[in-house]
């Protein structure tokens, strides 16, 4: 796996949009990341609209191309997620970005490009806050994403007490993100193989049938088998049906992986939440779940 090269003071960022359209501004993190030393390109995307999306295919294609082949740009953020960024993945060219990759930022719809980094080009990328997310983000969240950009340890180690974990010690790549996003990129170019991975999972607004669904399809494509370890982030903002579907997200969770050996931990703080910590995806990672407590140590 190809590590990008951590930012220092004085680097160039981009920030584009290659889903759906930015409202509003994105001042506080412009401000927020010229805080920490950086230097903002601004991409024509961030005050574009066409329709739903940030401009048409073409344009925030274009606007995502340029900032994969500037050589004076050393990460790209995506301004935020919503849907677009499976429009125009294939219309993007690597070849350049892979003999000097650059970290790519993003969370959401931005799975896309995570998947296709990590599973086509062996490039490791980092699942953050986005400039949007910057306004309501806490704190402690930015820090995690200031620290990850920058190379600074990244390791985590927290509790939760809403729902027990399965216990137990994986090691192996980090993968994963949008669980409706890995679901929608099943068998395409941009999936790749789950054996010996650490998933990672997130997802916001679903219904609880609907996250039994993905979590069958992705069951019966052979992903979740042979994993070495699940990490749940956060499910938040989901919707039950009417007579109500019956299980928790979490117990819909351990039902799909129940046969599984894998260590299981859930409530870890990442996903369309404030506090969403940033995980650097393509590295590998220790985990070590007990009932309520989560180690990640980065190798």
């Amino acid at each position: 796996m190809k590590i990008p090269e951590f930012l220092q003071p004085g680097d160039k960022v981009a920030i584009v949009c290659p889903a759906s359209y930015i409202k509003g501004s994105i001042d506080i993190a412009v401000n927020a990341l010229q805080d920490w030393g950086l230097r903002v390109d601004i991409g024509e995307t961030v005050t574009t609209q066409y329709h739903q999306f940030a401009g048409s295919d073409e344009l925030r294609a274009a606007d995502l191309q340029r900032t994969l082949d500037d050589q004076s740009i050393k990460a790209i953020f995506a301004a935020r997620g919503g849907y677009g960024t499976v429009r125009i993945i294939d219309r993007l060219d690597f070849s350049n970005f892979v003999h000097k990759p650059k970290w790519i930022i993003g969370f959401s719809d931005i799975t896309v490009l995570h998947s296709h980094l990590q599973h086509k080009l062996g490039i490791a990328s980092i699942h953050g806050q986005m400039p949007k997310s910057f306004d309501d983000s806490t704190a402690e969240a930015l820090t995690s994403l200031r620290r990850a950009i920058f190379g600074k340890p990244m390791d985590y180690r927290y509790q939760q007490s809403g729902f027990p974990n399965r216990s137990g010690v994986g090691l192996g790549q980090l993968i994963g993100g949008n669980l409706a996003i890995l679901h929608s990129i099943l068998a395409s170019v941009s999936d790749g193989s789950y054996e010996n991975k650490i998933l990672f999972i997130e997802d916001v607004g679903e219904s609880y049938y609907n996250i039994d669904r993905m979590l069958w399809t992705l069951k019966r494509a052979g992903k979740l088998a042979k994993l070495q370890g699940l990490i749940v982030g956060g499910f938040s903002s989901l919707k039950d049906s009417d007579p109500s579907f019956g299980q928790r997200f979490e117990e819909i969770i351990l039902d799909k992986v129940k046969e599984y050996n894998f260590p299981v931990c859930f409530g870890f703080p990442a996903g369309h939440i404030e506090n969403n910590h940033s995980l650097v995806l393509g590295k590998t990672i220790r985990i070590q779940v007990k009932n309520e407590e989560t180690s990640i140590e980065y190798q």
